[in-house]
């Protein structure tokens, strides 16, 4: 990865700019951040060495450019065309524009941007929902090539399903917040959010935990040094169709513990089988009914991305329909809230049968009442 900062300074606009890196930084070395000034670096991309060659080349990796402040920044505006001219040379680097000012994105565009540059990706952060609902809007509407949304420092859950599933944006990037002043980052956002990325088959990337990190009601403390390591270890990123999930460790709750948080859920206390049912089942016996079961498990719920994941299973129709809602196995989202089991990744034999198990035991407790 390579950096071009063309400019420094920034000024803060949202909440993820509470506890800016930047403004933290040069407050340390008695620097005034909203200063926004060229830096030495502003030619960055078409600087050559002895020999005639470009310094920065495409081995570099991608260039990500204004780190330490905003692209699209209003201080910047006389500046932004000459960056453009710099990018539009160097068409074989990949240029990473992370900002917080999609909305701002169109002034001062090249005139010949057209349906936007192959060798730029757009990143629109969101920290919030709020955030979230603003920007991507306008993200998505721009001429763009090539989208990206960041939420980082995630400061809430977010929903935003209903963006990625136009089929425009090309990864989610999230990750909590660093520094002495962090706000939590809650390990079931994280979740969420990569939920949705795999429902919609976007790939998604938990870049760090932050320094505050809660996870199963546990608040951890974690250092700067740990906080990429530990998030990469968690194998929470997702590629669609790379086996990536198949990596990730969990347990499944004690079975006692399952049925006792089952049943305080107002939700999922309410489903019974009916006399329909229970006739059913007599009919045709528990073995058959397990046989079914069997099958609505391999066909909705065991693939990587199951086809109208969340809206799989009727709410009745089937003893096991019933009981699917009843111990929360009848979607994947459901399934790894409450069994641990994540999303994203093709159920094996073991995990196939163990959700039989959960759902013929809840049939035969039904049956005696």
């Amino acid at each position: 990865m390579a950096i071009w900062n063309p400019w420094h300074g920034c000024h803060k606009i949202s909440p993820g700019c509470a506890h800016c890196y930047v403004y933290r930084r040069d407050e340390s070395i008695g620097k005034d951040a909203s200063v926004v000034s060229k830096t030495g670096d502003y030619n960055l991309p078409l600087r050559r060495n002895r020999q005639g060659q470009y310094k920065l080349t495409p081995e570099d990796g991608e260039t990500y450019a204004c780190m330490t402040s905003d692209f699209f920044l209003e201080d910047a505006d006389a500046w932004r065309s000459d960056c453009w001219d710099m990018i539009r040379e160097r068409k074989d680097l990949s240029f990473h524009i992370i900002t917080k000012r999609i909305d701002r994105f169109q002034v001062n565009l090249p005139p010949d941007w057209g349906d936007g540059w192959d060798n730029v990706t757009i990143c629109s952060t969101c920290e919030n929902q709020d955030r979230s609902d603003y920007r991507l809007p306008i993200l998505l509407e721009l001429p763009i090539k090539h989208r990206k949304v960041i939420s980082e420092p995630m400061l809430e859950e977010i929903n935003i399903e209903k963006y990625l599933q136009s089929g425009k944006i090309e990864r989610v990037i999230c990750g909590g917040e660093s520094g002495p002043n962090a706000r939590p980052c809650d390990f079931r956002w994280v979740q969420e959010l990569r939920r949705q990325c795999v429902r919609t088959g976007v790939p998604f990337t938990f870049k760090l935990t932050g320094a505050v990190f809660v996870k199963g009601g546990r608040t951890y403390h974690i250092e700067r040094k740990d906080q990429m390591l530990q998030a990469r270890k968690s194998g929470y990123s997702y590629i669609p169709g790379t086996g990536s999930a198949e990596t990730i460790k969990y347990q499944v709750p004690d079975r006692q513990q399952l049925i006792a948080g089952l049943s305080k859920s107002e939700f999922r206390s309410r489903f019974r089988l009916s006399e329909q049912d229970k006739a059913y089942v007599t009919e045709k016996g528990m073995e058959q009914i397990a046989c079914h079961a069997e099958d609505f498990i391999r066909e909705r719920l065991a693939p990587e991305n199951p086809e109208h994941d969340g809206k799989q299973t009727p709410m009745r129709g089937h003893p096991v329909f019933v009981a699917q809602h009843a111990t929360a196995c009848c979607c994947r989202s459901c399934l790894e809230k409450w069994h641990h089991i994540p999303a994203g990744k093709t159920l094996d034999k073991q995990e196939r049968d163990y959700i039989k198990d959960v759902l013929m035991g809840w049939i035969e407790s039904q049956m005696r009442t």
